[in-house]
């Protein structure tokens, strides 16, 4: 599903495989797949999605302050995951697309101190 919305791309957020939108997170699976970490444009339609199907969505402490929701895929109805979904890639798609980060320098080799020998 995600894989067929324009410009997702598979990459690494946070060093985990994630689903990218020209470079911004989009989303991830965790907990072997079951759940799907979603982008959202705020908290307070986080808030809106766990009314409405409480057993699906729901959020852990570390997403707490994070507009994003976890999705228990066995749950969620496909109509609805298919329209929350799409909110969000609206929404990431809407943002300025991500700066690249430089690589890091490799590391300078600092040159050999010749070696002082007391006489």
């Amino acid at each position: 599903m995600l894989l067929g919305l324009p410009n997702v791309v598979e990459g690494r957020s946070y060093g985990m495989p994630s689903f990218l939108l020209n470079g911004r997170f989009l989303a991830r699976f965790r907990d072997d797949d079951t759940v799907l970490v979603l982008q959202l444009a705020t908290i307070a339609e986080r808030e809106v999605l766990m009314q409405l199907e409480p057993q699906a969505f729901f959020f852990t402490e570390h997403y707490r302050n994070y507009p994003a929701v976890l999705i228990r895929l066995a749950e969620v109805p496909r109509s609805l995951l298919a329209d929350v979904v799409a909110a969000s890639w609206g929404h990431v798609g809407a943002l300025p697309p991500a700066r690249r980060r430089p690589k890091p320098a490799p590391a300078r080799k600092r040159p050999r101190r010749a070696s002082r020998r007391p006489r």
